[in-house]
């Protein structure tokens, strides 16, 4: 019997968003500074009047926009040793180190960049269906290749990801709105299941 588990990451393996860490832990200062700016933008976003994407890709333009790749990565490779296990649910590691890795396929499918979901995805020994920084001769543009992978594009991105392999049961685990498409489509889909 072939099965893919797709999980969600935030919120869902972890135990915070990732992503406001990450950014904190890149440059403490200027994430102060620019998450003061960008308040006016999270309050529209809460009233939903902005676009996720667009105040993300505006937020972590802000700190990120510029940096080399090589810091990149190496900042977060500093991070993930910091905070891991530390911020993965207990009983989501638990869960996941018993998967039977025989004739099973697993996703961490999350809207957090690339840039450091990376390292987990590695770890879990897990593929990673993520946002994606775009880099341009080894510097990061602050803009993302493809779009936010969040809601529908979550699960364009598992088909395309999985293309033609057949599975006889899929899986899915989420924990927020962003999720339901992936949840739905799976044969079980179980929401806050780690919580």
């Amino acid at each position: 019997m072939k099965k893919l588990y797709c999980f969600d990451f935030d919120g869902t393996i972890t135990y915070k968003d990732t992503m406001f860490m990450y950014l904190k832990f890149y440059n403490p200062s200027k994430f102060r500074v620019q998450f003061v700016k960008h308040i006016p933008l999270f309050i529209l976003l809460k009233l939903k009047l902005a676009q996720t994407e667009k105040v993300k890709k505006s937020f972590i333009g802000s700190i990120l926009k510029g940096q080399l790749q090589t810091k990149i990565e190496e900042k977060s490779k500093q991070f993930f040793e910091e905070n891991y296990p530390k911020i993965v649910r207990e009983n989501a590691l638990d869960f996941i180190q018993n998967i039977d890795r025989e004739n099973t396929e697993s996703l961490i499918v999350t809207a957090s960049l690339d840039i450091w979901a990376k390292p987990f995805a590695d770890k879990l020994q897990m593929h990673l269906v993520s946002t994606q920084a775009e880099f341009k001769n080894g510097v990061f543009t602050g803009n993302f290749v493809g779009r936010n992978c969040n809601g529908k594009e979550k699960l364009e991105r598992i088909k395309k990801q999985i293309s033609d392999a057949k599975y006889d049961k899929i899986i899915a685990f989420g924990d927020t709105a962003g999720d339901r498409p992936m949840l739905n489509w799976a044969n079980e889909g179980h929401y806050q299941f780690f919580h």
